[in-house]
């Protein structure tokens, strides 16, 4: 990979780890100040939809500017509301009052702007990286997220107990400036200026039809979106399921340990790239990521609860980068971002549906049913004895239909028409 690129990534992992890192210890914040369950649903809520509410402008942003300029635009964008927050901190007093929803409104708003740099950086990866090593480059990327996650997971709480939530909030936007700074100053992109044409705001009409004149592209995002609502299911309820199994101490442990997972992924896209057929590795991540839902709730043990979370994130980023690197082969550079944005708002508007839905069901049916002697006798000799097995029923269940659709879409023609697409680079690279 040339210089600019590996500076520019250098610049991502200290801008995500920065917006993760205020994103992170707010939740926590939220949490210990409210003691409320339904506050943290709801900010986990509200971030959920403002990143799909916006992920179709962002890109409309990427295509009818230059993406360093994007790239500072959201860098900016993070900065200005984190110093807002900070100010309007001050006021914060009980959840039920108007300040601390401003104040969370801030904090989301400068996280979620980070995903307007995620789309610029898929798209500058078309720009400076040859279509023969792109796979690898999006494991790169995908690496970065994974360092910046693990190393978020591990300060954010750290950050908060030991300075308090004024003092992460300080601590973020100086890493802000610096990123902005080493952005503006060290990153040069060797970029043409977007034509005037191209500057069409945020043109749904251009995603969509990019989208239907590639056969079987459309098909992808779909199936990216049903597969973004599973894992909606699995975000609800892994850490009310893990706490049935560890301590709190010991459960911030494990997801810090098993987002080293993340890191190898993409390691070993990076390192060995993804084939022939990125679509076919797709379907056989998804694949390997029913098997391992299904495997880790089969029994209530904590040994298999992490070997689970270890493997579903060593492949969660093998299908992200094999998503990625089908959109860059087969999109036109010009209308990358207005697509990634598009496909982005409809795959991540389907994962707080999920999360939203499967909290009622599985309090309300599943867990009630699997407390009855009828739930035991019909599932306990697949799901053994312990306290969350309404919630491994759940995880099952989700897991096959996961799977089930899997092998359909192996069998279907927008498969065959897709990979054939990818195979005549029916758009040039």
């Amino acid at each position: 990979m040339n210089t600019t690129f590996r500076r520019l990534l250098i610049n991502t992992l200290v801008a995500n780890v920065t917006t993760t890192f205020l994103s992170f210890g707010f939740a926590f914040w939220v949490y210990l100040e409210t003691h409320s369950v339904l506050a943290a649903s709801v900010v986990s809520g509200l971030s959920m939809l403002i990143g799909a509410a916006f992920g179709t402008v962002f890109g409309a942003i990427v295509d009818s500017h230059r993406k360093k300029t994007a790239m500072a635009l959201s860098t900016s964008i993070t900065g200005v509301a984190f110093v807002l927050a900070g100010v309007v901190y001050g006021q914060v007093g009980d959840w039920h009052g108007a300040w601390f929803w401003v104040f969370a409104l801030l904090v989301l708003v400068g996280s979620t702007a980070g995903q307007l740099r995620s789309i610029a950086l898929s798209t500058a990866v078309t720009l400076l990286v040859p279509a023969d090593r792109r796979d690898k480059a999006n494991g790169l990327v995908g690496t970065v997220n994974g360092m910046a996650h693990l190393v978020t997971s591990i300060l954010s709480g750290l950050s908060v107990g030991l300075v308090g939530m004024g003092g992460t909030i300080a601590i973020a936007v100086v890493f802000t400036v610096g990123v902005l700074v080493h952005l503006l100053v060290a990153i040069h992109l060797d970029e043409p200026r977007p034509e005037r044409h191209q500057k069409t705001g945020m043109d749904l009409r251009t995603a969509w039809e990019t989208l239907r004149n590639v056969p079987g592209l459309f098909p992808l995002v779909l199936f990216s979106t049903f597969n973004n609502l599973i894992m909606g299911v699995y975000m609800a309820l892994m850490d009310p399921y893990g706490l049935n199994l560890f301590s709190v101490q010991s459960w911030g442990l494990v997801l810090g340990i098993t987002s080293v997972g993340f890191i190898a992924g993409s390691a070993l896209v990076a390192r060995f790239g993804l084939g022939r057929s990125p679509l076919r590795v797709l379907m056989l991540a998804n694949i390997g990521i029913a098997i391992v839902g299904m495997g880790t709730a089969v029994r209530e043990w904590q040994s298999l609860l992490v070997i689970g979370m270890f493997g579903f994130m060593l492949i969660v980023p093998v299908a992200e980068a094999a998503e990625q690197t089908i959109l860059q082969r087969l999109v036109p550079f010009e209308q990358q971002g207005r697509v990634f944005g598009f496909a982005q708002s409809i795959e991540t508007a389907s994962t707080p549906i999920a999360a939203f839905a499967v909290g009622p069901l599985a309090q309300f049916v599943l867990i009630p049913y699997m407390n009855t002697a009828s739930g035991r006798s019909t599932f306990g000799w697949l799901l053994g004895e312990g306290q969350a097995r309404g919630i491994a029923l759940t995880f099952v269940a989700a897991s096959l239909l996961l799977l089930v659709v899997v092998l359909l879409a192996f069998l279907s023609t927008s498969y065959r028409r897709l990979n054939l697409s990818y195979g005549a680079e029916l758009v040039p690279a």
